[in-house]
């Protein structure tokens, strides 16, 4: 067996597999890995921290890099009127040790102290892991604050905390006497690293052999750029002049980048979908000197994700026991609902829910937008729906919030609709255990992925949604989901979201509630294919091990 990268002290906890020898650390700036450790927002972190837990099953050589963000993202609560609230408050979580090693970044003409924490893979069964913080005494303000909350609001604050991430976590690579193999960039937010091995090495073919990325955005625009000349001032490339920088990367005017500059100093890059693939290759391909584009779809931690009992029944293939543990399940999610709405839904009612990340392409309120339609869907007495709202928006994103305080406002009259706070891993869980029905409906070929239909599918919900992401390699219309169909690719934004809204209601109207009340026992059915065909596929153990053989080989 081979031996773990890391120093005695940090090592794994387990015997490599010689299958996955080659050492690598990954980049993120989020894990979500337990409910009791909140640096995380959204599926960026789902992913990252379904991909630490897997990659310790496989036993690979393999460790994390994140920043413990001492105000995680941020706490969502309600306020006097039950719209959002954004609180922002300290953690102090106790599971992580302090490894002894701090150093300094120079970050805006000041020398800023990095602290690293460490947390052992036995604590949440994930590989080993380092978190850096510059809550640190010693530190300016400024410096304290940059690990202080997730994605900051301010630009300079948040090109800091990149390099924190990436500058920081090179330094700490160096710091434990170690070099790995492969260093892997979750988006790229740690890209400041790729610089940091170039200051040391002078060589770009060697930056490129160490290097790969994994892109998460499905559109150029929504790839960050950044005045060159800002990112310079702020010793993003460390000690390499800006002269050496345009010709590295093949800059030559003031816009820097990020995920072009990742694309032309890694020897491989990947998107989260096979459609996300294609979709990233035709955005980059005028671009020259830039690294193969291949995809490898993302995929969940199902050991961490699917109810035993219900993956019992999908093994045993058990109809009614699958049919009796949803419905507790639905009990339990039911209980949050009251506690947080005061509305009592029922178990025996079809439940659809529509959770994850608020953004504007996601659409969120897209079923309400026909009004009428939207009250007759909730006042029918023949086959009941009830519809459950929840995701966390950016908390400086007012459009997403307003979209979200929207739907609390518009669901108030109403007892068999409503929308949660607290968007969390506990209650998302709580949330797919629930659902019979998952609703996805982003804007086609805006998701990039898209993940929490998988863990929904795990946990006996259907499937509904646009036909974008995940869902093109997985969805079989009738028989273990509901699609969207396409709408026409000429039509306005306007006329293409009504096309998708009208489509939504007659699917719900026509397939979902007849089969749901009139044809139960095919309704299982359905829940059961949808449960087979997700694993093993979409179990993040076949995603760990398709990095190996695509991206670190």
């Amino acid at each position: 067996m081979s031996q773990s990268f890391l120093p005695e002290k940090f090592a794994h906890l387990y015997e490599i597999d010689p299958a996955y020898s080659k050492s690598v650390a990954y980049y993120s700036m989020e894990f979500a890995i337990d409910q009791s450790f909140k640096i995380y927002s959204g599926g960026l972190g789902f992913l990252a921290g379904s991909h630490m837990r897997s990659a310790a099953a496989l036993r690979q050589n393999f460790c994390g890099i994140g920043i413990f963000w001492t105000c995680g993202y941020y706490n969502q609560t309600r306020g006097d009127g039950r719209e959002m609230a954004v609180q922002f408050r300290r953690k102090h979580p106790a599971f992580l040790r302090d490894t002894g090693i701090q150093f300094t970044i120079r970050i805006y003409d000041q020398d800023v102290w990095v602290r690293a924490l460490y947390l052992p893979g036995d604590v949440f069964g994930t590989v080993p892991m380092f978190f850096l913080t510059t809550d640190v005494d010693g530190n300016s303000d400024f410096g304290r604050n940059i690990t202080q909350r997730l994605y900051d609001h301010d630009h300079n604050v948040r090109i800091a905390q990149y390099m924190v991430l990436g500058l920081g976590g090179a330094r700490l690579l160096e710091e434990l006497g170690v070099d790995p193999d492969v260093q892997h960039l979750n988006e790229a937010h740690g890209l400041s690293a790729v610089f940091r091995y170039y200051e040391k090495t002078r060589d770009k073919e060697l930056v490129k052999k160490k290097f790969v990325f994994t892109t998460h955005t499905p559109e150029e625009a929504g790839n960050e750029k950044t005045d060159v000349h800002l990112l310079q001032r702020a010793g993003f490339f460390g000690g390499v002049s800006l002269d050496e920088i345009r010709n590295l990367i093949g800059f030559y005017d003031d816009t820097f980048n990020h995920s072009l500059a990742a694309l032309r100093l890694s020897h491989r890059a990947n998107g989260v979908s096979k459609l996300h693939g294609e979709v990233s290759r035709n955005m980059w391909h005028d671009y020259a000197d830039i690294c193969p584009i291949d995809h490898i779809t993302n995929a969940q931690n199902k050991k961490y994700w699917a109810d035993h009992i219900m993956e019992n029944a999908r093994v045993h293939g058990d109809l009614d026991g699958l049919r009796k543990r949803k419905r507790e399940l639905k009990e339990r999610l039911f209980r949050i609902v009251a506690d947080q709405s005061g509305k009592l839904m029922n178990p025996d009612v079809l439940t659809i829910v529509w959770a994850r990340r608020f953004a504007g392409y996601k659409r969120a309120d897209l079923i309400t937008r026909e009004r009428q339609l939207f009250r007759e869907l909730l006042n029918r007495s023949e086959m009941p729906v009830q519809i459950i709202w929840a995701g966390k928006p950016y908390p400086f994103d007012y459009s997403a919030i307003e979209t979200f305080n929207h739907l609390i406002n518009l669901t108030a009259p109403y007892p068999n609709a409503t929308v949660l706070v607290g968007y969390e891993l506990e209650l998302s869980r709580d949330l797919k255990n629930g659902s019979d029905v998952w609703l996805n409906n982003p804007i086609v070929t805006r998701e990039a992925s898209g993940t929490s239909g998988m863990t929904a599918a795990m946990n006996g919900a259907v499937n509904l949604s646009t036909w974008d992401g995940w869902i093109c390699e997985y969805g079989k219309d009738g028989e273990n989901s509901f699609i969207v169909p396409p709408a026409a690719p000429d039509l306005t934004a306007e006329a293409r979201d009504h096309e998708d809204m009208m489509q939504l209601f007659s699917i719900i109207n026509d397939k979902i509630c007849p089969t749901y009340y009139n044809h139960s026992k095919d309704w299982w059915k359905l829940a059961l294919h949808s449960m087979n065909d997700v694993v093993p596929y979409f179990d993040a153990d076949r995603m760990v091990r398709e990095y190996y053989e695509k991206m670190y080989s």
